[in-house]
């Protein structure tokens, strides 16, 4: 299962009618809006990529809609891919655990703060 959310961007006057269309729609969740600034937030859900695009060009399609776009997704396959990665990986380096390594020699990356 995929979750993403979508910007909508319309004119001002439009917003009104444009938040009653979502609320009704099938194909999304309708969250909050900003009439001010021509904004409003929906959620597509979908079992794949396609099935998300799919609904993403439906929004897209409205009328008085002047761009809809994914901001942030949530793809259930990569989560779990992610979490079966780190739970392979050692909790401790086994170089933290080898007593022949001087730790003078170990080098430490994981600070970038005054490097660049």
């Amino acid at each position: 299962m995929n979750i993403s959310s979508v910007v909508v961007q319309a004119m001002s006057e439009n917003i009104d009618n444009l938040v009653e269309i979502f609320k009704e729609a099938d194909f999304c969740d309708y969250h909050l809006h900003d009439k001010a600034k021509g904004k409003i937030i929906l959620t597509i859900e979908g079992e794949d990529v396609e099935e998300e695009i799919e609904k993403l060009i439906k929004i897209q399609q409205v009328p008085t809609v002047m761009s809809a776009d994914m901001m942030m997704t949530y793809q259930e396959e990569q989560l779990d891919e992610e979490i079966r990665k780190l739970e392979e990986q050692e909790s401790v380096p086994s170089m933290l655990n080898d007593d022949t390594i001087d730790v003078k020699d170990i080098v430490y990356n994981g600070d970038l703060k005054g490097r660049f």
